[in-house]
This record gives C-alpha cells, sequence and structure tokens, in this order.
C-alpha cells in the first residue's frame, strides 16, 4: 500500500473517530445530568426536612422552597420538651455495641462454616440462612417475653441481647472467608498457626474492606431500628431517638417544627458516617444486593 493510500485512509478515519468521540461525550453528559436529576430528586426530602425545621410556627406550612424567616424554637423545643443528647447517646451505645457484638459472632460462626467439616455442617448453614428469611414481627413477642422473664424490661441491654448474632454478618462473611486463597491458610498452617491465630492474623486483616461494609450496614440497620425499642422502652431516658421523633406524633396533631428538628439531629450521625466512609457505605450495600 502507497503513502499516499495510508494517508487518504487516514484522512477518511479521522471524522468518524471525531464522530464516535463526539457520540461519546454525549452520551456521557447525558447520563451525568440523568445522575444529577435523581440526585436532586434523592436529596429533596432532607432539604424539605431541614428547611422546614428552621421555619417558625407561623410559618411551617409555607410551600416556599427557602423560609422567609428563619428561627432555632423548634430545635429549642425538641431539646426541652424530650432528652434528645440522652436519646442520642443511647442510639448510639447500642448501634456500636450491637456491630461490634454481630461482627465478632459473625467471624467466628463464618470461619467455622467456612474451614471446618464437621456433621450437619450444610444442614445447620441452612438452617441459619433460613432464619434470614424469617421476618422480626414472628420473633418479637417471644424475645419479649424471654426478656421480661429476665427482668431486662426498660434496658438498654434488652435492646442489644437479642440482637447478638445476625444471619446477614454469617452469610456474608462466610462467603468472603470461602473464597480466601487456601494457599494462604495452608501457609499459616505449615508456620505452626492454629485456628484462632489464622482467623485473627490472617483473614481479618485480610477481609478488613468486607468487614467494614458489613459495620456500617449493621450500625446503619440498628440506628433506624423502630419496632424492638418501642415494645421494650418505658422511659425517655431508657429510649432511642427514632422513639424520641415519635413523640411528637400524636392524636392530637402533628408538631412537624419540633419533629423536622429532632429528625435533623437524629440524621446528623449517620450523615457524618456517610460522609466519612461514603465509599465503605456504598460497597456495604452493593455486597448485601441479595438482601
Amino acid at each position: 500500500m502507497t503513502t499516499d493510500a495510508i494517508k487518504a485512509q487516514l484522512t477518511l478515519a479521522r471524522p468518524l473517530r471525531r464522530k464516535a468521540a463526539e457520540g461519546i461525550g454525549l452520551n456521557s453528559a447525558a447520563g451525568h445530568l440523568v445522575m444529577v436529576l435523581l440526585s436532586i430528586v434523592c436529596l429533596f426530602p432532607v432539604y424539605w426536612m431541614v428547611a422546614t425545621s428552621l421555619r417558625p410556627a407561623n410559618a411551617i406550612f409555607e410551600t416556599s422552597l427557602w423560609p422567609t424567616t428563619m428561627s432555632l424554637e423548634n430545635y429549642t423545643y425538641a431539646l426541652d420538651s424530650i432528652p434528645i443528647l440522652r436519646m442520642l447517646i443511647n442510639t448510639l451505645v447500642v448501634s456500636a455495641l450491637t456491630t461490634v457484638v454481630q461482627l465478632l459472632t459473625g467471624l467466628l460462626a463464618a470461619y467455622a462454616f467456612a474451614r471446618w467439616r464437621f456433621r450437619f455442617d450444610s444442614l445447620v448453614y441452612t438452617a441459619v440462612a433460613l432464619t434470614w428469611l424469617v421476618p422480626f414481627q414472628v420473633v418479637m413477642i417471644p424475645n419479649y417475653l424471654l426478656i421480661a422473664q429476665m427482668g431486662l424490661l426498660d434496658t438498654i441491654s434488652a435492646l442489644i441481647l437479642p440482637n447478638f448474632a445476625s444471619a446477614l454478618a454469617i452469610l456474608l462473611l462466610a462467603q468472603a472467608m470461602r473464597s480466601f486463597p487456601k494457599e494462604v491458610v495452608e501457609a499459616a498452617r505449615m508456620d505452626g498457626a492454629g485456628s484462632w491465630r489464622i482467623l485473627w492474623g490472617v483473614m481479618v486483616p485480610n477481609l478488613r474492606g468486607t468487614i467494614a461494609s458489613l459495620a456500617i450496614l449493621i450500625f446503619i440497620s440498628t440506628w433506624n431500628e423502630y419496632f424492638w425499642p418501642l415494645l421494650l422502652t418505658r422511659t425517655a431516658d431508657n429510649s432511642v431517638i427514632q422513639i424520641g421523633i415519635q413523640m411528637f406524633m400524636t392524636s392530637e396533631g402533628n408538631q412537624w417544627g419540633p419533629l423536622m428538628a429532632a429528625s435533623t439531629l437524629a440524621s446528623l450521625p449517620v450523615l457524618v458516617i456517610y460522609i466519612v466512609l461514603q465509599r465503605q457505605v456504598i460497597q456495604s450495600f452493593m455486597k448485601s444486593g441479595i438482601r
């Protein structure tokens, strides 16, 4: 092929490449536009919650996007009406301890299912998986009766005790451990490491991404729990923030300003976690997509 023919082909190919690049650019711009619009739709309820919490009582039903007059009276009223700070601390303690305990029991059970072979192991694993499909409302009353017999009603311990183990944590960690390279485990055994050392010294450090994602998912799920604390708690000082928010909804009418103020305060810790650990939060929901 002559030099002139090559130049002619290159000249003809340039417009095609330019059109392809323009098409890709338009598709990318359209995709980003759709993402921006969806983000606005998702974030608008959060914005409206904050904006409503800043409106005074006489302007609570304004339809303007931004409050014409702003006031912190709703936050003052909410803080004076219920012990919000105490409830936030209770919720943080319950969520943190539940996360730690479920990760601990999940790691131990997952290692047993992934690395040990024992009689009826498949049957036990299936039973654990089936408990994942049982709605909490089915076991709520038996758990309540057990907590009542133990004398733990209206205590923080009662909110944590029935959540010591999680089928989601066991299944997710077991799957991650089964895909862990067997060569690494065998090398550790040849070096004289036992099961305990292999778990905490070899597997856990290499599964930090999965563990972090699972921890975030458990923490957020526990933070948003409502029915179980509603059934167990009797006083505001031993309750969680979700119950505190419900206190502004009565048969006589809803106090929308204080309700939105309390909801904003309840959302702040989770929003901070999301901002700091955004990548892990997204990965946690992606890895639990079968839920």
